[in-house]
């Protein structure tokens, strides 16, 4: 049993792999979470009594509260999560995205540096930091209607670093010091770089969670431009069970790339969701006939990645990883989840739940 400390454990992906650890291994788990807007707790309502499982509020950018955690808990391996991860708010907004995801990082590193270089011999060999990032860092692929007769490549783990936003080039920053901190130090990281997730307990602003919710209500579901940009759809709980496995067995000093096998068009999706809802929730909102009556096409964000794609080859034949989900069975989870939990996107979307468990006024 090791003890595993994740950042960012509030979030989308990071309660993801906690409640996976807590159910399904039997690692101790430290979750360290700042609670911004995105971050829940009541993500971790299953879990969060388990005696396994520790939580502080802490930002990974104070570096005496990290080091008081590390000292504290004395983890065997760090899951790197936390992060601004919206693409749209970092466009707005960077200076957030710079303070987390680059300072934070560094913070982090530098704290668990010292830690690691004062554990005693067998410990210190075996211990981990495992950095979670994206694959938006490589930049866009080329898109089918550029050429229909072109192979088309895919994002592989020595693909170039090529940002489009804000979001992207603070996420490859974090990424290369990661990767500094192994060259310069020895400092035993891994990197897993992923595709689109989405799941249960997407915070409501991402493009499937945002689709379900607003068909709901009958409001508008926007969508960028022509609705042709390819994203690879990857369910949250498969890449859980990857990053959970990287971070146990993977190789110090690697990369591992993790995608769904499922290249979707951003329109092809959002009418996948219209369909399921046209079968689950027949009764429409007034003067709706269909779901997909509701599209409407927006202005494209500025700097629009065209294509995505992972080529996962190499988890798979080193991990024997590989997702569990089709789309068409993740999507139906994702969309049966979300109809039968609209207290919890209430919640997360007014942050009344944080507010009842800590008695404080979280953004």
């Amino acid at each position: 049993m090791k003890t595993i400390l994740v950042t960012g454990g509030a979030g989308f992906i990071g309660s993801a792999v906690i409640r996976h650890l807590i159910n399904e291994t039997e690692h101790k788990v430290v979750n360290v979470d700042k609670l911004t807007y995105a971050g829940n707790l009541e993500s971790l309502t299953q879990v969060s009594a388990d005696k396994r499982y520790h939580f502080e509020q802490v930002d990974i950018c104070d570096a005496n509260e990290i080091k008081r955690i590390l000292v504290q808990y004395q983890p065997d391996i760090i899951m790197h999560l936390a992060a601004e991860s919206h693409v749209d708010r970092s466009i707005d907004g960077p200076g957030e995205f710079i303070q987390t995801n680059i300072v934070g990082t560094y913070t982090l590193l530098d704290q668990a540096r010292v830690y690691w270089s004062a554990l005693e011999a067998r410990k210190k060999q075996d211990f981990r930091f495992h950095h979670i990032s994206t694959d938006e860092v490589y930049g866009d692929l080329p898109h089918p209607e550029q050429d229909d007769n072109a192979e088309l490549p895919l994002f592989t783990e020595t693909t170039a670093y090529a940002p489009s936003s804000p979001y992207s080039a603070s996420k490859a920053s974090s990424d290369h010091l990661v990767r500094a901190w192994q060259r310069t130090y020895g400092f035993p990281t891994l990197i897993t770089n992923c595709s689109n997730n989405y799941g249960p307990y997407h915070f409501p602003e991402k493009l499937i969670p945002l689709i379900i919710l607003n068909a709901l209500e009958g409001k508008a579901l926007p969508v960028y431009g022509k609705g042709n940009q390819i994203r690879d759809w990857l369910y949250v709980e498969d890449h859980a069970r990857a990053l959970v496995l990287v971070a146990t067995q993977g190789k110090v000093a690697e990369t591992y790339n993790i995608g769904g096998h499922n290249e979707k068009q951003n329109i092809e999706v959002v009418n996948t969701i219209c369909e399921l809802l046209d079968e689950l929730v027949p009764d429409k909102p007034a003067g709706i006939k269909h779901y997909k009556d509701l599209i409407t096409y927006v202005q494209d964000r500025a700097g629009h990645d065209l294509r995505y794609a992972i080529d996962a080859s190499k988890i798979q034949q080193e991990l024997n990883w590989q997702p569990q989900e089709s789309f068409e069975s993740g999507i139906r989870k994702t969309v049966q989840w979300y109809l039968e939990n609209h207290k919890w996107c209430a919640n997360v979307q007014d942050g009344s739940y944080q507010r009842e468990r800590l008695g404080t006024c979280t953004e």
